[in-house]
């Protein structure tokens, strides 16, 4: 069986990839995540995820790399990285449409091809008050979270809706794609076992 090594040192995207039940490595590489002038969220996202899975190239691996950047109004939204910025974040979606774009890249080193991919998602927020978003983040403090939520957890009851393809795009890993593109790298969730 070929070596998959995960590009990443998310532990949601760890959480995900577990999911499909196929043994991997999780190595956070080293890439600068700043956007270029002009460049469109998507392809920023789809760049990054390709440029971390190019950074763990392996002989015989499929690398997984991946990277999420979620807009409003086409501006970047962050990683908040602490309560301030979280809050500020949180008040500006208020009855807006957020879109996150999930970007995959599925490097073969045998083949040497690159898969990519990029899922949307459109999250309409609900309008909470600023009382409501500061108990949001004491109870779930999401500052390592593109937009400062999370859906799997109590984010959920900031949202109207949420349209997209893939559920699991949202968290982190499209994993409907993903799967397609693991099973013609050689490595099929459902393939036969040992």
């Amino acid at each position: 069986m070929k070596k998959l090594l995960l590009a990443s040192g998310s532990r949601y995207r760890r959480d995900l990839l577990n999911r499909l039940g196929l043994p991997f490595t999780a190595v956070a590489p080293l890439v600068d995540e700043t956007p270029e002038p002009g460049e469109h969220p998507a392809a920023l996202a789809v760049r990054l995820a390709a440029e971390k899975a190019r950074k763990l190239v392996s002989a015989g691996a499929v690398v997984i790399g991946s990277d999420q950047v979620a807009a409003l109004d086409g501006e970047l939204l962050e990683k908040p990285g602490g309560r301030v910025l979280a809050l500020a974040q949180l008040e500006a979606c208020q009855g807006r449409i957020v879109v996150f774009h999930t970007a995959v890249a599925v490097h073969d080193s045998a083949t040497g091809r690159l898969h990519e991919h990029v899922d949307l998602t459109l999250v309409r927020f609900a309008r909470r008050s600023r009382s409501e978003l500061e108990r949001y983040l004491e109870l779930e403090p999401a500052y390592d979270c593109a937009g400062g939520f999370k859906v799997e957890g109590l984010g959920i009851t900031l949202f109207e809706s949420i349209e997209s393809k893939d559920p699991t795009a949202l968290i982190g890993l499209p994993l409907i794609w993903l799967t397609g593109a693991l099973r013609e790298a050689g490595l099929d969730p459902l393939g036969p076992g040992d």
